[in-house]
């Protein structure tokens, strides 16, 4: 297990390295917004390049930032019900739901997505809109992304293993997501 919780943390660290990297994929997207909007309505001067630039960046942070989301533990929950279960069972659920319905989902997007990004390449495709960008990118994004998410998957499903097994903390006590943790502490706690 440790040769396990090892790559968990290679994982998490890259998870980590790309999504603060995305942070910046958010200013450069406002930075271009901004510019787009004082030359259109300032010099009467504007192109399709800058709104699509401006989706490829959008694009990219979703895409791009989603394995670090579900590190941080920030991902959509339905907490209400979820904090009224035993620490246990939750993690029990997300084994489940990440070996069951993350993983899979994550495999179709990629093949799924992975022949457009070949055929965009081949064919130079480019946006039907005048003065467009090239598409492949973008495209690409999408099985980066999911490959990404994947491999953060694979990090919580060693670490809630481990948790299990009493060999690493509760995965679940940090990010967005850690509203039962005065309850759940003692309970945590008394599992180790």
């Amino acid at each position: 297990m440790g040769t396990l919780l090892r790559l968990s943390r290679l994982i998490d660290g890259l998870s980590r390295l790309v999504g603060k990297t995305t942070l910046w994929l958010v200013l450069a997207a406002s930075l271009i917004s901004a510019a787009n909007a004082v030359m259109r309505k300032a010099y009467n001067i504007s192109s399709n390049a800058y709104l699509e630039i401006q989706w490829y960046l959008f694009a990219g942070v979703f895409l791009l930032g989603a394995g670090y989301v579900l590190m941080q533990n920030a991902h959509v929950r339905i907490d209400v019900v979820a904090n009224k279960l035993k620490m246990r069972t939750r993690i029990l659920i997300d084994i489940i739901g990440i070996v069951v319905f993350l993983l899979p989902m994550c495999w179709f997007m990629i093949e799924f997505s992975w022949p457009l990004v070949r055929n965009a390449f081949v064919s130079g495709e480019v946006s039907s809109n005048a003065g467009g960008l090239i598409r492949w990118p973008v495209y690409a994004m999408v099985p980066t992304g999911f490959a990404l998410l994947a491999l953060q998957a694979v990090s919580e499903l060693i670490k809630r293993v481990a948790f299990l097994r009493g060999l690493a903390p509760n995965p679940l006590l940090r990010g967005g997501h850690d509203t039962g943790a005065a309850e759940h502490a003692a309970e945590g706690e008394a599992h180790k």
